[in-house]
């Protein structure tokens, strides 16, 4: 037969719910509280019980030795059983319900005692400080036992002491009135205890619901991931609390923001100081993926609003993928014009090769020269004005484009842009936007222009495009911002009206504005101020006095009046307009 299994140890322990041990602790504590405040309050009442027991014994003696007949008797009579001290005393012993009333000499000899056998005897203490004159007051075991006593000095008619008077309290009947109190004091102290357990109870019930009943290692294995998680993410994470006050910000965030640890507990103004940064993370700036500049780094910025009132606040640093990002846009953007200028280029081989069969050989390298030209002109032209790599060759590429569609492309001589973007994709992309929009609204009338102005003020960058087109009606000029507006027949293959809005969107996230206004003598003008698109650095130097444009690119018109493709660059100073 098989061994049976050994039985299963019982483990006593806490619960594992936080409810349970929410609950038990705080009953643990009632009931620890109740015992406790029990005890204290007996034990002042004990002491009490015996001083009034005491004072009242000492009332007695001191009533018994006023008696100037007791006095009398005890100077002209022996002690005895049936003498008149012994039945005064035993009147008085009974009347105030004393356990003894006892009357001796100066020698400690008794005159009466409720035990008879005792009168005649010494008393068993020591009565010498009644009989110095003195009251004494003292819980004491005699012959009778345990009592609480009151003694006094007994005066003969002339005031000189001749005994003293000894009363005492049975200390049981004092004892048997704390016990009856101990039965009250229980009850009350029970009360208070389910007083205590009913709030114990639904503190715990809250605390549950705002737990989830997690246990206590599970809320501290939750914390200590969370800290973990926190400060091992590579994107910051601020706390904010219904006051504004930051209650927790990650290493990430510390880095990205250029603080320590001394701002947690400070509001954001204080912490950070004014800015965009700061109105951005205090959610006075609305919106998704906000842009802002904090030092030298380009943040994004996401806000989420939470229960208790308060916020938390995600920024990326967007400033290392710049680099990238550059690289990439230059590459984009040179295809870009490579493949604007296929056309172009393809209809100049086609004409030197014409001038080659024709033996037309100087006028050849005339045409060259002309062509490279204008290449090296719109090149430098671009490069003078506009410092960063990206929008240089986004308006080369443009320019292009608009000499093959017959449209005059100029920059404005007050653009002067320093290569200091921060979102030079942003721009490109407000750029492109504009300017192609620009050409849409011009192509096909005439004297069709397009004018660019970039410039500068401090860290904010400003951006003008005016066309000579037909304009746009003032009923109009926010409708053209629409997500889907457009004046032209959508494409089988997608969605026009998208480049306005997203122009706009994007200023708007970086805390700029986009409008449009009529240009001076028609056509339609847009504005895009972006503030905090720069960084920091000295302020440029003015451009050198001209004129008021320069001539990029223009179609150069022959004989019969058509658009040739082989465009020259002319500034105005050569009355080619």
């Amino acid at each position: 037969m098989s061994p049976s299994p050994p039985a299963r140890r019982l483990r006593l322990g806490m619960p594992r719910r936080m409810f349970s041990q929410v609950l038990l602790m705080q009953v643990a504590i009632a009931a620890g509280v109740a015992v406790l405040a029990t005890g204290l309050f007996l034990a002042p009442l004990g002491r009490l019980l015996d001083d009034q027991a005491m004072r009242r014994a000492l009332a007695i003696a001191q009533t018994t030795a006023a008696q100037p007949q007791i006095a009398e008797d005890l100077q002209s009579t022996l002690p005895s059983k049936d003498g008149p001290v012994q039945a005064e005393a035993e009147r008085i012993r009974k009347a105030s319900n004393a356990e003894y009333v006892v009357v001796m000499n100066m020698r400690g000899v008794r005159w009466s005692h409720p035990d008879l056998s005792q009168i005649g005897k010494v008393v068993s203490t020591d009565p010498r400080e009644a009989l110095a004159g003195r009251d004494v007051l003292q819980i004491d075991t005699g012959t009778l036992g345990r009592s609480a006593r009151g003694k006094v000095p007994l005066r003969d008619a002339h005031g000189r002491i001749i005994g003293a008077v000894s009363v005492g309290i049975e200390y049981n009947s004092v004892r048997a009135r704390l016990i009856h109190a101990i039965p009250g004091l229980f009850a009350y102290a029970g009360a208070a205890l389910a007083i205590g357990a009913l709030a114990a109870y639904l503190v715990s019930r809250r605390v549950q619901r705002q737990t989830r009943d997690l246990a206590f290692s599970d809320i501290s294995a939750l914390l200590a991931e969370r800290e973990a998680m926190l400060h091992s993410i590579r994107e910051g994470v601020v706390a904010l609390d219904r006051a504004g006050r930051m209650r927790l910000v990650n290493d990430e965030a510390q880095r990205l923001l250029g603080i320590g640890d001394e701002v947690v507990g400070k509001p954001l103004d204080e912490a950070l100081g004014e800015g965009r940064t700061t109105d951005v993370l205090a959610g006075r700036v609305t919106g998704t993926d906000l842009l802002t500049v904090r030092g030298h780094r380009v943040l994004v910025a996401n806000r989420m609003p939470t229960d208790d009132g308060g916020a938390v606040a995600t920024l990326r640093d967007r400033t290392e993928l710049e680099q990238l990002g550059r690289e990439l846009d230059s590459t984009r953007g040179l295809i870009d014009a490579l493949r604007a200028q296929d056309h172009e280029h393809a209809n100049r081989m086609h004409t030197l090769l014409g001038l080659l069969e024709l033996e037309m050989y100087d006028d050849a390298v005339e045409f060259v020269g002309e062509v490279v030209g204008d290449h090296r002109a719109t090149s430098e032209q671009v490069t003078e004005k506009i410092h960063d790599p990206l929008l240089a060759a986004l308006l080369v590429g443009k320019a292009t484009v608009a000499a093959e569609r017959g449209v005059a492309l100029w920059i404005a001589d007050g653009t002067l842009l320093p290569d200091r973007l921060i979102d030079p994709r942003g721009l490109v992309t407000v750029v492109g936007n504009l300017v192609d929009n620009a050409l849409d609204a011009v192509a096909g009338t005439p004297h069709a222009r397009v004018e660019i102005e970039l410039r500068a003020e401090g860290r904010t960058a400003i951006l003008r495009v005016r066309d000579t087109g037909p304009g746009i009606p003032a009923e109009r000029r926010e409708l053209v911002f629409t997500d889907g507006w457009s004046t032209k027949q959508p494409p089988v293959h997608g969605k026009r009206g998208l480049g306005l809005s997203l122009v706009r969107r994007l200023a708007e996230r970086q805390g700029g504005i986009a409008r449009v206004d009529e240009a001076e003598g028609g056509g339609a003008e847009f504005t895009v101020v972006l503030p905090e698109a720069l960084e920091e650095a000295d302020p440029p130097p003015r451009p050198a006095a001209g004129d008021r444009r320069s001539l990029v690119h223009a179609p150069r018109v022959p004989d019969d009046g058509s658009p040739d493709p082989d465009a020259t660059v002319r500034t105005p100073e050569e009355g080619s307009r």
